[in-house]
């Protein structure tokens, strides 16, 4: 059984556009996503060394990061992760070209060594000149052997997610806007082939995610799998009923209703009193 209430959906992303190629000059576009002036103005200070590297432009939010990377189109991208309106890790999730990435962060080192493998470095503030190179080497020697970055910028998507804390809210893109939706919002999340479909308020929305990483990044006393093929927001239940013979109808507050497996019924019995 679906979600029985239609609702607006948003459109799926459109196809990645093709990574950049080299200028004649081979000269290479750099876009700096940072929202401290100081710490933009050491990377464009430290890039003054390599004039195969053009600054493109910078941005201090997340907001206007999204829409000067589709509109350059970067080689390399140095990226932080503490940012207002979006954070680099939601960023990093609704990226739609395929840049290098660098992260440029006070974040904690622990933290980043699981990106060491997808992406091109990390360079852990305060840095210096000479750790700076290093990390501009090693992106100069990536962005010239083409590799694939689409499949690089996939697994660096997927390992930041991995290495996150429990999920406070979730970034989905609906056509050219941006909504950073607080989990206390979203009333139940549904299976939709290769999306899930987050059902709010104010409409459902498509994340490319998988139910599994929902299951595990989401509050465990707030929401439960109720079946391989929904999640809920316990807070959102406004009754449940016996359907059949080992299945169950979860009826939300705001008219939906759901199928549950035994299980699923089992598990959310335990937080729910009705």
């Amino acid at each position: 059984m679906t979600v029985q209430n239609k609702k607006t959906i948003a459109h799926e992303p459109a196809p990645l556009p093709a990574p950049p190629a080299a200028t004649e000059n081979n000269e290479f576009s750099v876009v700096i996503v940072d929202d401290e002036t100081p710490a933009r103005e050491l990377i464009r200070h430290y890039l003054q060394s390599y004039p195969c590297l053009r600054i493109a432009g910078e941005a201090a939010n997340g907001f206007d990061a999204m829409k000067l990377i589709k509109e350059q189109n970067p080689h390399l991208l140095f990226l932080d992760i503490q940012m207002p309106k979006l954070t680099g890790f939601e960023l990093l999730e609704l990226l739609e070209v395929t840049p290098e990435i660098i992260f440029s962060t006070a974040f904690d080192q622990h933290a980043l060594r699981a990106f060491e493998l997808n992406a091109v470095d990390y360079l852990l503030k305060p840095y210096s000149k000479e750790r700076f190179d290093q990390a501009i080497q090693k992106a100069l020697a990536k962005i010239t052997s083409g590799n694939d970055r689409r499949a690089n910028l996939q697994a660096l998507a997927q390992t930041a997610a991995a290495a996150s804390d429990l999920l406070t809210r979730v970034a989905v893109k609906d056509r050219q806007q941006i909504h950073v939706i607080p989990i206390g919002e979203i009333a139940c999340i549904e299976a939709d082939g290769d999306y899930v479909k987050l059902h709010t308020a104010k409409g459902a929305f498509l994340k490319e995610k998988t139910m599994k990483y929902f299951d595990t990044c989401l509050p465990p006393q707030q929401f439960i799998r109720i079946h391989r093929s929904f999640i809920v927001n316990v807070d959102e239940v406004a009754k449940i009923e016996l359907f059949e013979k080992e299945a169950y109808r979860v009826h939300l507050k705001n008219g939906d209703i759901l199928r549950a497996s035994s299980t699923g019924y089992k598990r959310l019995k335990e937080l729910v009193r009705l």
